[in-house]
């Protein structure tokens, strides 16, 4: 780790999906000077030959090529793996590539922008060519145009770690509750909880509804019943795909 003092390089990090594109990954990444180039593959994807020959291209032109095989047919494995990168390149300037992937890829591109501080950019192609599986989809480059900026709230630290353990917590047998969410705060030293530092039960409770519950319930990433006295705190299918984009934050 550098000191607070001493200079470090920034490094120019782009993500792209990888679908039947060659010049849409390629030219942008080397027409702005790119260190680093995260490839994200399909797990369960069609190889074609080109792609050998793009990582080969850039490897050749001093670029860093890493490729992370996910699902790509799955918007929050791709939004969730791009935040993850971001995450790691907090300091250093990140591109995402949006036009490159299938369109669940791109869009899970896009939000991720969204979400982070990540400057999402599309490619315009000079012409288009078919069949995908000899040559890439398109050709050329005309512009890559930088996307607008529009926030996306997210969960904050404490939240996805609520998340998370409501999630391990949960099983056939047993719901977690409000008060097995005030411990794990507690015992794990969440920010919600350390700085304000609760007088009593009372105010613990207070403070979690104010801080998790309520803004998790809504945005609809939990749900809460009423079980006796008590009140069991569930992940809906919103939350678990809130988790997997946002783990990073664990």
């Amino acid at each position: 780790m550098t000191g607070d003092t001493e200079l470090r390089p920034i490094v120019e990090v782009h993500i792209a999906p990888l679908g039947y594109e060659y010049d849409r990954i390629c030219q942008p990444v080397l027409e702005y000077g790119a260190d680093l180039l995260y490839l994200l593959e399909d797990d369960d994807g069609e190889a074609v030959p080109y792609h050998d020959q793009l990582i080969e291209e850039l490897s050749d032109h001093g670029v860093a090529v890493h490729v992370r095989e996910i699902d790509l047919g799955d918007m929050y494995d791709v939004l969730g793996e791009i935040t993850t990168i971001v995450d790691e390149y907090r300091e250093d300037i990140v591109r995402v590539n949006v036009s490159s992937g299938p369109k669940l890829a791109d869009i899970g591109a896009a939000l991720a922008c969204m979400a982070t501080d990540a400057n999402g950019y599309y490619v315009h192609p000079e012409e288009r060519a078919h069949p995908v599986t000899d040559t890439p989809r398109t050709a050329g480059m005309t512009v890559a145009e930088q996307l607008p900026s529009y926030p996306l709230e997210t969960p904050t630290a404490d939240q996805v770690r609520i998340l998370n353990f409501i999630e391990n917590k949960d099983t056939a047998s047993y719901t977690p509750k409000k008060s097995d969410l005030i411990d794990f705060a507690e015992e794990n030293d969440l920010t919600f909880m350390t700085k304000s530092q609760p007088a009593n039960d009372k105010a613990k409770f207070a403070l979690l509804n104010n801080r998790i519950i309520d803004p998790l319930l809504e945005i609809g990433y939990i749900d809460v019943e009423s079980v006796g006295r008590t009140k069991q705190v569930l992940l809906t299918e919103t939350g678990e795909n809130a988790l997997r984009a946002f783990r990073h934050k664990l």
